[in-house]
């Protein structure tokens, strides 16, 4: 795993805390992620990035998920049927803003290819699909993620993977700097010794740069004035999603994903007006096939424990934006535009 912010900065003590071995939204058991990067010529800097919550048929053994729209200025697909049943049925597919409907169409026909009656003997399938806009290095206008992509995401997917400027997160701007995918975990531990991981993976491409907070703490003026040009508002979105292997049912991993929102205003973001911040959250646990028992009995964590699980998922999520910005390599655009390193400026200032 490439070096995180955690290790880079002597700031121990911010987190509460322990993260999962690798710290990384994998370290919950049977996830896995997959990108692709697609960096071509002087104009595309884009690609696709799959998390898939388990290795098997996600149509045949949908996870119980919850969704939480903070702002809703985005373009994704599926978030209305999650929110209704509380399952997601297919990879969660990250993208840029226009390569929603091919992603959408290649979910489809994946499904279709492992469960053939798919809209004529079953019911239709629901693909997740979400975006933030990379417009500002990516030409997005020339329509560079294709179908075959997807299929590639999802085929690269394992335990581990880049972080910054890599799949879906390749043209993602955030707080000014280059760096769009980022990953953390936190270990949650309940009475009786029991323990359970919540990990995070965003898709980053939020905020203003002289809001920025790290660790708590606000940059000094070299952070903030070193690249040119006008500063942007609080905006381009940021997309959120949060697995855990604990059983959460659906209106639980709702809570969870609100929550989300005090790791973004931890880091300095007001949820600006353009920007599209959406937060997902599954559980791995109480897993059932789609045509199975009518009832089914499933634990449940009580209602009095879930402040741990918050507080675990504050952190994870701050600490996975804060990742991909120091992950993230410097991004030349296609109209001359770069977006800087945020971790070699960062090292040059003091806090």
């Amino acid at each position: 795993m490439t070096e995180n912010l955690r290790n880079a900065i002597a700031c121990s003590d911010w987190w509460v805390h322990p993260t999962g071995p690798s710290n990384q939204i994998t370290d919950v058991p049977g996830v896995k992620v997959g990108h692709f990067t697609h960096k071509s010529g002087d104009t595309a800097r884009t690609g696709v990035t799959a998390i898939l919550p388990h290795d098997g048929n996600l149509f045949d053994r949908p996870v119980h998920a919850g969704t939480a729209i903070l702002n809703g200025f985005g373009k994704s697909a599926g978030l209305v049927q999650v929110e209704e049943l509380g399952e997601i049925e297919t990879p969660i597919i990250l993208t840029n803003t226009f390569g929603v409907a091919d992603c959408t169409k290649a979910v489809i026909k994946r499904t279709i290819g492992q469960n053939p009656d798919v809209g004529r003997k079953m019911a239709t399938v629901n693909p997740l699909v979400m975006e933030c806009n990379d417009g500002v290095v990516n030409d997005i206008q020339a329509f560079h993620v294709t179908e075959a992509m997807v299929d590639k995401a999802i085929d690269n997917a394992g335990t581990q993977f880049d972080q910054g400027t890599v799949g879906a997160g390749t043209g993602m701007k955030t707080f000014g700097f280059a760096g769009g995918i980022g990953s953390a975990s936190r270990r949650v531990k309940l009475a009786g010794g029991v323990h359970y991981q919540v990990g995070a993976l965003v898709l980053s491409n939020f905020g203003q740069k002289s809001e920025l907070r790290v660790l708590g703490q606000k940059p000094s003026a070299p952070v903030v004035l070193a690249s040119a040009g006008a500063e942007d508002f609080d905006k381009g979105s940021i997309i959120i999603v949060l697995a855990t292997d604990a059983p959460l049912d659906s209106r639980q991993l709702s809570r969870l994903s609100r929550r989300s929102s005090a790791a973004l205003g931890r880091l300095g973001s007001y949820l600006g007006h353009q920007s599209g911040d959406i937060a997902v959250a599954f559980s791995t646990q109480n897993v059932k096939a789609r045509d199975g028992d009518a009832v089914y009995a499933g634990q449940f964590v009580s209602e009095s424990c879930m402040n741990a699980f918050f507080h675990c998922s504050v952190e994870a999520v701050e600490e996975a934006v804060l990742n991909a910005m120091w992950n993230g390599q410097a991004t030349p655009s296609y109209n001359g535009k770069v977006l800087p390193e945020f971790q070699a400026f960062y090292r040059a200032c003091t806090v």
